[in-house]
């Protein structure tokens, strides 16, 4: 494939969602001329003799320490290692991947004072595939990602291990059988490499992506089981919400009705129904997905601006060899950011599974017990509506905002943390958990639409049933349900499920 170029500054969500995906990526050329003269800059105001935090003074509290000119690339070193107290799990490579890129094109900006080769090393590894053994846990998103970074900045001067492929390898020896050598970082490289946001972003990133899928899936499935409930499309009319004003809420209900339209089940109780208004998980769909829709739009527009920025201290301004320390690395945008998507994928997931909770209802739904035509010596979807509703409570118990908790770091220099790293990485697993709840409203609304053969739904949703029959059978007695479940799960996950209604235009965020 040929590689995506990355403009430093001017990177949209659409292609950082190419290289969470795996497209291969490499910077800007023009770039070049701003790393060089930001690299040139350190160099002179190194030769002035002041001191100059982080290039020639220890780091944090002990920033008040003078570094001899003899020690400094020793100092670069120590910081990386020192740093480098991550634990736990490693991250996914896809999630670390998009770390390097979202680093490289941070670096490659020109303040930040990194030597070419050190851009060009981040660029062969991403180049070839190489990517750090990055544990999950150790940053509070204060001065950065330190410790996730020194991770990655530590296999580039031949120190923990680097995945090749999904193999886990020493550093050194990954780089030498690419026809790479490790680093011996210059004057504020070390510091470069481990201030930043890029961990937090990259994972607050991955999983703005992957909610986009979710949030699209759930508009598929909530007006699928609106039609095996035979519930009314009146509450999606146009005129209904744009008295409100809601730009996310009249979204939604433009793609529910056009996914309704022309449904053969809906026009068979038109008229004469006795029910006079749906339960709210049918009835508030475009209130309640809309506005999840408002504010992953907003984080969405957040993580763009923080994807594209310059997050690491001291900054290099070559123009003036000033060298001005800031804070720019403190990640409060990415842990706000990471608070939205978990409201937003939480309450995704709880209204799909009240639509799940209805369905199994006869008293609410209409249909028969639990969707089995025969009730009692099946249990037909009772216990995946438990399973839905455990995932469920376990995403409310993940979504407690991390942004208001702080804890002061570094000898109370570090007094304040925004906990980003915290917020970003618990959300691709609230993903999948919705995702699954997803799914299993997809099999039951399916399974509900079936109850009225011969009518039919819309175009657009009996393409989707038809993919889902393709997949998995109706249920006519009870048998294994969890191979049912992972089928569904990869129709929702491999965007089988928005594909499949695609003559609807689905709103979304992050593409």
């Amino acid at each position: 494939m040929t590689p995506i170029t990355l403009r430093p500054g001017d990177v949209d969500l659409a292609t950082w969602g190419q290289v969470y995906r795996g497209a291969p990526v490499r910077p800007d050329p023009s770039s070049a001329l701003a790393i060089a003269r930001s690299a040139a800059a350190v160099a002179r105001i190194l030769a002035r003799g002041e001191p100059v935090y982080g290039i020639n003074t220890g780091f944090g509290k002990l920033a008040g320490v003078r570094i001899e000119a003899g020690d400094l690339a020793t100092l670069q070193r120590n910081i990386v290692l020192s740093h480098a107290a991550g634990v736990g799990e490693a991250s996914p490579i896809p999630v670390i991947r998009l770390m390097l890129a979202l680093k490289l094109t941070s670096l490659a900006q020109g303040a930040s004072g990194v030597a070419p080769q050190t851009i060009a090393l981040l660029e062969a590894m991403l180049a070839k595939g190489l990517t750090p053994v990055i544990p999950v846990k150790g940053s509070v998103g204060a001065s950065g990602d330190l410790a996730p970074l020194a991770h990655m900045a530590a296999t580039m001067i031949g120190v923990g291990e680097i995945f090749v492929g999904e193999a886990r390898t020493p550093a050194t020896d990954a780089l030498a059988a690419n026809g790479l050598s490790p680093l011996i970082l210059g004057p504020k490289e070390g510091l470069a490499l481990l201030n930043g946001t890029q961990f937090s972003t990259a994972n607050a990133l991955a999983a703005l992506f992957e909610a986009e899928i979710l949030f699209r899936s759930a508009l598929v499935t909530g007006a699928l089981s609106t039609e095996a409930a035979k519930g009314s499309d009146a509450p999606f009319d146009h005129r209904i919400h744009t008295l409100r004003r809601q730009p996310g809420q009249i979204a939604v209900a433009d793609a529910l009705r056009g996914l309704m339209a022309g449904s053969a089940i809906r026009d068979s109780h038109r008229l004469g129904d006795s029910r006079v208004q749906d339960p709210y998980c049918l009835r508030c769909q475009p209130q309640v997905m809309g506005a999840a829709l408002d504010i992953l739009r907003q984080a969405a527009a957040t993580l763009g601006f923080e994807a594209n920025g310059v997050s690491d201290n001291p900054l290099i301004f070559a123009d003036t060899d000033e060298a001005l320390s800031g804070g720019n690395f403190h990640a409060e945008p990415v842990a706000f950011a990471a608070d939205i998507i978990a409201l937003a994928v939480c309450e995704i997931g709880s209204l799909a599974e009240r639509r799940i909770a209805m369905l199994v209802d006869p008293a609410l739904s209409g249909l028969p017990a639990f969707l089995t035509p025969r009730p009692g010596l099946n249990s037909g979807f009772m216990i995946p509506q438990v399973t839905a509703a455990a995932l469920v409570s376990e995403n409310k118990q993940k979504a407690y905002p991390a942004s208001v908790d702080s804890i002061p770091t570094s000898a109370n220099q570090e007094d304040h943390v925004s906990m980003a790293a915290h917020g970003a990485r618990r959300l691709l697993e609230m993903v999948d958990n919705a995702k699954a709840v997803v799914a299993i409203e997809l099999l039951a609304a399916a399974q509900g639409c079936d109850f009225h053969a011969p009518l039919v739904s819309s175009e657009a949703l009996e393409a989707v049933r038809a993919t889902v029959r393709s997949e998995v059978p109706h249920l006519f007695d009870d048998r294994h349900f969890h191979p049912d479940i992972a089928a569904a799960i990869r129709l929702v996950e491999s965007g089988a499920v928005i594909e499949a209604a695609r003559a609807i235009v689905l709103p979304g965020f992050a593409s």
